[in-house]
């Protein structure tokens, strides 16, 4: 090997190792609490890209060097942790007799029912999966809403809402009461605990979430996508993108005192039996998310496979809906369902089996 050529190669590994530094600190961004630290409480939106360059890395040494692999190889290691949250590879397990299934779905206020003559597409979905509890965000209000309650009481015959119904629960077991999470601030979006008897004398508590949204104005979600597709221009591109990252820092800022909130609520009632399901608005490496991980099992980590991206809409393709359960129960066979796509969120789906029975 000529000097050139292996000065060419150390350069090579030194931006590996630059590359791994970097995906390290954004993996574990999510420690970061947002509230004190906004403007980089977003970074774990980069984090597949430096995956990916590591991977790229991996491929590249295999090919010209392979005793140098240990490099990428060593990142991937060092990386399990975030790289399991982000993108979980599980073994599939079968799922007994006797669980129930859960959907969490943000329908965008069904506006894919136009004409509320015609057939639903997300109706017609959540009557074929038939789920046992369904937590709704963004849910109907008003006529659409009452057409959404006698479509779906074939199935789940109960039903509760809060925040003038934006979050809704439908449960095939009764909801015997429901109070609402104080997030101790003045947004317009909420969090609210649903009593549900899942089983005689046994309550389960379900805590619908729906946390800040990004803020993001229809222009620079477009912006944004432009900015993804290198159709802005170079001199206006910093600052959209500067004006971009600043809303979702203060949006971030927002989430984190509702993530603590909700997590404290858990802590209050840690002897129960607790189904969480929401709308985080926040992404897997996140401090909302990594908050209530704490406390309760993250079900598609547990039993899913890959990055599941629920949210496909304006160029944000991550997932951030969630479905959380607490050791009551044993998660099964957790999915975005990115069959149907009249939402601009996937639904997700898990089976949860009651342990003990």
């Amino acid at each position: 090997m000529n000097t050139l050529t292996s000065y060419t190669l150390r350069i090579i590994a030194g931006a590996n190792v630059a590359t791994i530094i970097a995906m390290l600190a954004v993996g574990f961004s999510d420690h970061i609490n947002p509230a004190s630290h906004p403007l980089i409480a977003n970074v774990g939106l980069a984090f597949p890209i430096f995956l990916l360059i590591n991977i790229a890395f991996l491929v590249f040494w295999l090919c010209v060097k392979k005793r140098w692999a240990l490099i990428p190889i060593g990142g991937l290691i060092l990386g399990f942790l975030p790289i399991r949250i982000y993108s979980p590879l599980n073994l599939r397990a079968d799922a007994p007799e006797g669980c129930i299934k859960v959907i969490q779905y943000n329908v965008f206020g069904f506006n894919e029912w136009k004409d509320t003559n015609d057939q639903s597409e997300i109706i017609n979905y959540i009557l074929r999966e038939k789920p046992d509890i369904l937590c709704m965000e963004e849910s109907p209000v008003g006529t659409k809403k009452d057409l959404v309650d006698s479509a779906l009481i074939s199935i789940l015959q109960y039903s509760d809402t809060i925040d003038n119904g934006s979050i809704s629960i439908y449960s095939k077991y009764p909801i015997v009461g429901h109070e609402r999470i104080n997030y101790h601030s003045d947004n317009k979006n909420s969090s609210g605990a649903f009593f549900v008897l899942t089983a005689p004398k046994d309550t389960t508590i379900v805590i619908a979430n729906h946390f800040e949204i990004t803020g993001l104005s229809l222009e620079q979600r477009a912006q944004f996508k432009a900015i993804l597709k290198g159709k802005v221009e170079k001199d206006s591109m910093e600052i959209e993108s500067k004006a971009i990252w600043r809303r979702l820092a203060e949006s971030a800022k927002v989430r984190a005192p509702q993530a603590d909130a909700v997590a404290e609520y858990i802590q209050q009632h840690k002897d129960k039996s607790i189904i969480l399901m929401g709308d985080f608005n926040d992404s897997p490496i996140s401090y909302v998310r990594r908050r209530i991980a704490q406390e309760l099992t993250d079900c598609y980590v547990s039993t899913a496979n890959g990055p599941g991206i629920s949210y496909h809409y304006s160029g944000f393709y991550v997932r951030i809906d969630n479905i959380f359960c607490s050791d009551h129960w044993m998660p099964y066979d957790c999915h975005v369902d990115n069959s149907i796509k009249a939402s601009d969120h996937y639904p997700v789906v898990c089976l949860l089996k009651r342990r003990g029975t």
